[in-house]
């Protein structure tokens, strides 16, 4: 059985919330992904396909994703 971390780290990303200045109705117009506002945070839920795909968009436009 996978360990369940694994699994929530393949699909979400949590960012602070001045991460997505800008970019956030890019990330929702170009990925199959739903935004969930947390008090000073994003989390940005998906496929690991689609998470993997907005990493790597967030990465071009300058968002340090871990």
């Amino acid at each position: 059985m996978p360990d369940p971390s694994s699994l929530r780290d393949s699909t979400q990303i949590v960012l602070p919330r001045r991460a997505l200045d800008g970019l956030r109705d890019g990330v929702c117009e170009r990925f199959t992904v739903t935004v969930v506002e947390g008090d000073d945070h994003y989390r940005i839920i998906g496929s690991p396909v689609e998470i993997k795909a907005t990493s790597d968009f967030l990465a071009r436009n300058g968002v340090a994703v871990a």
